[in-house]
């Protein structure tokens, strides 16, 4: 029966399913439903078995964790940034507790910890949701500039699709801007200065080398210059050639008014956007919390022995160093979340966002361009000639 939805595998039931549905003309409507793979194993006897996506395939995490979180010790922990005051606190401690015993008392009463933790906690607190609103704020407004990226792209490919070729070759060159702009936004914030004064390379502040960017080498317009050394950012230079195409467009009657008012609301979005995301980068916390901080973390860190001592002997250096471990991580944390644009494991994955998106539009030009050959509709293969019939229905599972 056409309605009667057929498994795409036998042997995995969960996998999914293609439903059939009657329509009025001579072709079907074929509908395919993936569903989530529930089952534990697989053929290799590995469990929770993660299934790979096309769409950010490089973002989405593929691999299942090995091991669990509290076992983990390097990989995107912070243990290597606080190793070191933890040892030093409980050496400290170590000292206090073998003078205690050996020379005089050196007791303090334990009522002084709580009114010490009460300040620690809301300073620790205070760091790290300060830093964290800076992380998911910058994650937001990159998700922004894609946004802009996206609705600029589509705007000018559905609009230009049965344009002159010199208008296409134009609108082309526009698009892989649209995608330079990603690239740029990414090394500004990580002061990857120079990658537009020599097409392919990158310049290191710090050296004075080049390095290769593969990624700027069909992305820039030629014979374009970097004015970095005089301040002034290339995502702002680029705007410039696609706020030029908007008005060529309105003026040959490509856009009428409202859209090309739509337009440039994109185009302001992504600069907002992108000014925000700088004003991150280079607006730190305020030097003078950090330094009471660090002070009152290690004035903790030091009067936590005296308060112990006496009751719990030598069980006082586990203890401290225990409790520094975990005060001085949560520092860490925030300390890294602080600027979330560098090349941390725990920094915003925009190599992989910004690979992503570039796959996606590239696919959109590709489309665009086999259509505008072929005079097909963009994505459904549709002919002039085909009376609204799909034209290919080898395209179901996806693009040619």
């Amino acid at each position: 029966s056409l309605e009667t939805p057929t498994k795409l595998d036998a042997t995995k039931p969960d996998l999914g399913y293609i439903h059939v549905v009657p329509n009025k003309s001579e072709i079907p409507i074929i509908i395919l439903e993936i569903m989530p793979t529930l089952y534990e194993g697989n053929e290799d006897g590995r469990h929770h078995q993660r299934t790979p996506t096309i769409p950010f395939a490089r973002t989405s995490r593929h691999k299942p964790r090995r091991w669990p979180l509290a076992l983990r010790f390097i990989k995107g922990a912070i243990h290597g940034a606080i190793i070191l005051p933890m040892l030093l606190h409980a050496a400290f401690a170590v000292i206090i507790v073998v003078l205690d015993h050996n020379i005089h008392d050196l007791g303090l009463p334990a009522s002084i910890i709580p009114s010490l933790s009460i300040v620690v906690g809301l300073m620790l607190v205070f760091r790290n949701q300060t830093s964290y609103n800076r992380f998911w704020d910058g994650r937001n407004y990159l998700t922004v500039i894609i946004t802009c990226v996206r609705n600029l792209t589509r705007s000018f490919l559905a609009n230009s699709h049965r344009s002159p070729v010199a208008d296409r070759i134009e609108t082309e060159r526009i698009i892989r801007i649209l995608i330079a702009t990603l690239y740029a936004t990414k090394n500004h914030l990580r002061a990857d200065w120079g990658a537009e004064i020599i097409p392919g390379t990158a310049i290191n502040p710090s050296t004075g080398n080049a390095t290769l960017t593969p990624e700027y080498s069909d992305l820039l317009p030629k014979g374009l210059y970097g004015c970095d050394d005089r301040g002034l950012g290339l995502v702002l230079q680029l705007t410039f050639f696609v706020e030029q195409y908007i008005k060529k467009g309105f003026d040959k009657g490509a856009f009428h008014a409202p859209q090309a008012s739509q337009m440039q609301v994109q185009l302001n979005t992504l600069v907002d956007a992108y000014g925000r995301m700088e004003t991150i980068r280079l607006t730190p916390i305020p030097i003078a919390h950090l330094i009471h901080q660090k002070q009152v973390l290690a004035l903790f860190g030091c009067v936590l022995p005296f308060a112990l001592v006496d009751k719990m002997d030598y069980w006082a250096i586990p203890v401290v160093s225990l409790v520094m471990f975990t005060l001085y991580g949560i520092d860490g944390i925030g300390s890294q979340l602080e600027d979330p644009f560098g090349y941390d494991r725990n920094d915003i994955k925009m190599d992989f966002i910004v690979e992503d998106i570039r796959s996606e539009i590239s696919v959109l030009l590709e489309e665009w361009k086999r259509a505008g050959q072929q005079g097909y509709d963009m994505f459904v293969g549709k002919g002039p000639d085909s009376g609204g019939q799909v034209g290919n229905l080898a395209h179901v599972n996806g693009c040619p």
